[in-house]
C-alpha cells in the first residue's frame, strides 16, 4: 500500500486533535498540506477515514480503528529513534488523580531496590487506559471494571474503600462515618476526569443532584465551599488532603477495586517485572490493612 510514517503522523494529528486546523498547528505545516496528505492516505487505503465537512469532522469506523493502531506505532517508532541516541528509555507508569494513595511511594521505592538498572517514570493521566492504547505509557493502574479487550489485559490488585469528602462545617463532619442517603440533600461533584463513583451507587428515588468539575482543585474547592459533598476512594484522603475538606468513610457502599492494566504486547522489555512487582507488593499490603 506504500502507506509512509509522514501519512501517519498527519492521520493521527487529525485524530488527536479533532480538527484539521488544530492538526496542521501540531505538525507546523499549511491546512491544504495537511488535507493532500490525508487525501492520499485515503487514496492508498482505499477506505475514507475521515468524514468532512464546512463545520465538522469525525473519524469513520475504519479511522476509529487505525488511529489507535497509529499512535502506537508512531510511539512505538519515535522511542527506537530515540534510544540509539539516549540508551533505553524508563518505563512508564500511569496513575489516576489519585495514584494509589499512601502506596504509591512504597511501590515506587520497593521497584527502586529491586531494578535500580531500569527507572519507573510516573504520569498522572485522567485516562490511563486511552494512554495505554496510544502506547504513551507501559502499564497503568486503575479503579474502573475491566472489558473484553484484545489489546489490554487486567488483574485485580486490592479493594480500595470509598469516602464521602464534605465541608468542614457539614453536620457529619465530626461523624465517624456516613451514609449514601445521608448525603442527598446537598449536590455531589464528580471530577469528569478521573471518577470513580456514579450517582448509580445511590437507590433509585434518593439519588441526589449531581455535577461534573474538571479537575481535582475545582473538586476540593465546590466541596471546601460548601456547593457540594464528593464521594471517592480512599487515596484521595491520602493524595489530597484539604484543610476545609473531612473525609469520612462512607458505611453502605462496597469499596473500588484497585486494577493494574498492561498491553498484551508489551511496550517495554521491564513491563511484565513491574505488574508482578505491583502484585506481590500491594497484595501483601492489602493483607495487613
Amino acid at each position: 500500500m506504500n502507506v509512509e510514517l509522514r501519512h501517519l503522523r498527519a492521520f493521527a494529528a487529525i485524530g488527536n486533535e479533532g480538527t484539521i486546523t488544530g492538526a496542521a498547528a501540531a505538525l507546523h505545516i499549511s491546512q491544504p498540506a495537511l488535507s493532500r496528505t490525508l487525501n492520499q492516505l485515503e487514496r492508498r487505503l482505499g477506505t475514507r477515514l475521515v468524514e468532512r465537512t464546512t463545520r465538522s469532522l469525525a473519524l469513520t469506523e475504519a479511522g476509529t480503528r487505525l488511529l489507535g493502531h497509529a499512535n502506537r506505532i508512531l510511539t512505538q517508532v519515535d522511542d527506537a529513534l530515540a534510544e540509539v541516541t539516549a540508551g533505553p528509555r524508563a518505563l512508564r507508569v500511569g496513575f489516576p488523580w489519585a495514584a494509589l494513595g499512601r502506596h504509591t511511594v512504597p511501590l515506587l521505592r520497593g521497584w527502586r531496590l529491586v531494578r535500580p538498572d531500569v527507572e519507573a517514570r510516573v504520569f498522572r493521566l485522567d485516562d490511563p487506559v486511552a494512554a495505554l492504547r496510544r502506547g504513551e505509557v507501559d502499564v497503568a493502574f486503575v479503579r474502573s471494571p475491566p472489558s473484553p479487550d484484545g489489546e489490554l489485559a487486567s488483574a485485580d490488585l486490592y479493594r480500595e474503600p470509598r469516602v464521602a469528602a464534605v465541608p468542614e462545617d457539614h453536620p457529619f463532619a465530626p461523624a465517624p462515618g456516613v451514609r449514601l442517603v445521608d448525603l442527598a440533600d446537598r449536590p455531589v461533584a464528580f471530577c469528569a476526569a478521573a471518577c470513580s463513583s456514579s450517582v448509580e451507587l445511590w437507590p433509585p428515588g434518593q439519588r441526589p443532584g449531581t455535577f461534573d468539575v474538571a479537575n481535582t482543585d475545582e473538586w476540593l474547592t465546590v466541596i471546601a465551599t460548601g456547593d457540594a459533598v464528593g464521594v471517592t476512594a480512599e487515596a484521595t484522603a491520602h493524595s489530597h488532603p484539604h484543610p476545609a475538606v473531612r473525609y469520612l468513610p462512607l458505611t453502605d457502599v462496597g469499596p473500588v477495586v484497585v486494577r493494574v492494566v498492561w498491553p498484551r504486547n508489551a511496550t517495554h522489555p521491564a513491563a511484565d517485572a513491574f505488574r508482578h512487582h505491583a502484585h506481590e507488593m500491594l497484595g501483601e499490603a492489602a493483607r495487613q490493612a
